[in-house]
């Protein structure tokens, strides 16, 4: 009789529940996050398990990739997309275990794509160089507004990164503030210094992928916004339509409309944000580089506010890498900026 498994991850510890094919409970345990203690429960059942549902939580590698190399078949479960019984009063650990491996055993678990090991290591560090730069921003706003504040001008974040913790000196006069603007240039340089040895490294170790050469092609995006897009994106197969991948890339609305009246929002965080956040560096980029994008975000302006025009043109874009990937053509801006 076929048995199916589910795998309820949690920070320190699993519960793993086991149902038959009559979705009869045959076994339940909660155990440390160790791998060994997690194949002695299933040891038993080995021969018997048709297939195991680990929830895709931050710290799903070790398990998955666990299970998979001791033969096991493997399905991440997609949270976001997961219901529970309409009703139900009580849900804990065990019920949500034992859930996850009946929803497999209907087949209708919806399920997340699992990245292949041996690329996340540089996905990670890709993640790594757009969290130093997401840092580095903060630091150059911070400094910006201390000296909007204080001096009643504004600076350009261009004008920030040139400066030294010695020009520091002569912006301010009060001593704190000298320190507080020295102590935030001085952690840009450090951020700044860290993302070049993360890019050179990337340089080193990462290559585009034939299918996605011609991301080169399309305004805003350079190797290390490609690479991104890339390694975020894995086969471009797993996306039925465009809408598909737009909605991954979060660069569509969430809300729900009835009549033309604002019903409420759905899930604007469901999705891919290092893909999100790509597009949208690329269409910054894209803005004061090129002039037809230029033109086509005044347009917008004139209609809606700044950053809902920014994010139309970080979906434009996303929408033209689907098919610049899916059918290996180049960048066509006529048919995208209009």
């Amino acid at each position: 009789m076929d048995h199916y498994v589910g795998i309820d991850l949690h920070s320190n510890n699993s519960y793993t529940a086991i149902i038959d094919n009559d979705n009869k409970k045959v076994f339940k345990k909660k155990t440390k996050n160790d791998l060994r203690l997690v194949l002695h429960a299933l040891k038993p059942y080995r021969d018997q398990v048709k297939g195991i549902v680990v929830e895709s939580t931050y710290n799903w590698y070790w398990l998955v990739d666990g299970l998979i190399e001791e033969g096991y078949t493997i399905h991440l479960a997609n949270p976001s997309a997961i219901k529970q019984y309409t009703g139900l009063k009580h849900s804990d650990d065990v019920t949500d275990a034992f859930h996850l491996a009946n929803l497999l055993r209907l087949g209708i678990l919806p399920t997340g794509y699992i990245y292949p090991k041996e690329e996340r290591p540089i996905r990670d560090l890709l993640r790594k160089r757009t969290q130093l730069v997401h840092q580095r921003t903060l630091q150059i706003q911070s400094f910006q507004n201390l000296v909007s504040r204080n001096l009643g001008k504004s600076m350009k974040g261009t004008a920030v990164k040139k400066l030294s913790e010695d020009d520091v000196e002569h912006l301010f006069h009060d001593k704190h503030l000298v320190v507080a603007g020295k102590v935030s240039i001085a952690t840009i340089l450090f951020l700044a210094e860290k993302i070049k040895q993360l890019e050179k490294t990337l340089h080193k170790v990462a290559k585009l992928k034939d299918e996605y050469r011609l991301l080169m092609t399309v305004p805003g995006i350079q190797k290390i916004l490609a690479l991104t897009i890339m390694y975020e994106t894995g086969p471009i197969e797993r996306f039925a339509k465009v809408g598909n991948y737009a909605s991954y890339c979060r660069c569509v609305g969430s809300r729900r409309l009835s009549n033309e009246k604002v019903k409420g929002k759905g899930n604007r965080k469901n999705g891919n944000k290092h893909l999100c956040w790509a597009y949208v560096e690329a269409a910054h980029h894209a803005l004061w580089h090129y002039e037809y994008v230029e033109r086509y975000y005044q347009r917008k302006m004139a209609k809606t506010n700044l950053i809902v025009a920014r994010k139309t043109i970080a979906h434009k874009l996303a929408r033209a890498c689907y098919y610049i990937i899916r059918d290996q053509k180049e960048f066509d801006p006529t048919r995208v900026f209009v």
